[in-house]
């Protein structure tokens, strides 16, 4: 047991949704090859956003700059389909709407729903919908309705939501999820997509960030004995330009101020440069959203700030790998398990 193995510890689930009052839905389209994860609150929520990739792709994330006037999040969307998949905000919007949730402006009442895309448009599946001059064909606006309605504590990994068609260099990527309760009972978790332009694993097969692992969350294979050469891997071929991203969404249950919660985004994209080689590249969107549920007081709140950022980088680089861990084959993008398990 590492020393880190007794200061904090999964929670129940080991998901995100061991934050107490978070819910997360899937919905896939197999025959596109892309899907949609949303993230709810069961209350308006604090939140922050860190971009750390040249190729990112977002909607409504200017709202969360901590001098903004909206203080709140309804909803938080990862979704696939490129600058496509945007359409997926305005659906998670309108299930909302009908249940009167949002921001209050006079006698109307406007959702807070920001999002971030990944590139999932050369993955094989059946772009057919994309050239559909009126736009109705795509699917991101049904997708994100299904994952409101189907949103839980329980959720699936691997070739599910927004990481249905992701890769993560040359292996199939995929929707991971890890969470740690800290000694005073504060709870941090992530959820990440992993569609990497870098590599999530060393030549062997170990994963980069195998110190994170608690127990045998993505196989507890051990770190190569040779140390591995990682300029070989930050040179290899380069990919299209916007054609990847990895996305993640880390929450807890200590009340943060969005200041607070802009310094945990920045500390937790730690998370992808200790589970990615190379990471935040010309050809990444690479994106982290920082929630807070408000649950819990801070009983320090600088020093909370700190030890919560912390564990939320370890959250992020524990997703991060389990998300390609729990992945499928999926045409050509070979799984993790096929080929190393």
């Amino acid at each position: 047991m590492s020393a880190a193995d007794s200061i904090v510890r999964p929670g129940a689930r080991n998901l995100i949704t061991d934050v107490p009052g978070i819910g997360v839905g899937n919905a896939e389209d197999r025959r596109v090859r892309s899907g949609v994860t949303v993230l709810l609150p069961a209350a308006p929520a604090v939140a922050a956003v860190d971009i750390r990739g040249g190729a990112s792709g977002s909607r409504e994330t200017a709202l969360l700059d901590a001098a903004g006037m909206v203080r709140h999040v309804d909803a938080i969307v990862l979704s696939g389909g490129s600058a496509f998949g945007l359409d997926a905000a305005g659906g998670v919007m309108s299930w909302l709407a009908a249940r009167g949730c949002g921001f209050p402006v006079g006698r109307a009442v406007v959702p807070i729903v920001p999002q971030a895309i990944l590139f999932d448009l050369l993955n094989g599946g059946d772009k057919r919908a994309f050239r559909d001059p009126t736009g109705a064909a795509l699917p991101y606006r049904n997708l994100a309705k299904a994952a409101c309605e189907t949103a839980s504590a329980d959720f699936a990994l691997g070739n599910s939501g927004a990481g249905y068609g992701a890769t993560a260099g040359e292996l199939k990527g995929g929707l991971g999820s890890a969470s740690a309760v800290l000694p005073d009972g504060a709870t941090v978790g992530a959820i990440a997509a992993v569609n990497s332009h870098g590599s999530v694993t060393m030549p062997d097969g170990a994963f980069w960030a195998w110190a994170s692992e608690r127990g045998d969350e993505f196989g507890g294979r051990p770190p190569p004995a040779q140390r591995p050469d990682t300029l070989a891997a930050a040179l290899r071929s380069p990919a299209e330009l916007g054609a990847n991203t990895t996305l993640a969404i880390v929450a807890t249950d200590l009340a943060l101020s969005r200041a607070d919660a802009q310094r945990i985004a920045v500390m937790a994209q730690d998370g992808f440069a200790r589970a990615i080689n190379p990471v935040h590249t010309p050809y990444d969107g690479d994106t982290v959203f920082v929630l807070s549920t408000g649950r819990r007081a801070p009983a320090d709140p600088v020093a909370d700030v700190a030890r919560v950022g912390a564990v939320a980088a370890d959250c992020v680089a524990r997703a991060v790998a389990r998300g390609v861990y729990e992945a499928e084959t999926l045409a050509d993008a070979l799984s993790w398990k096929e080929r190393y398990g």
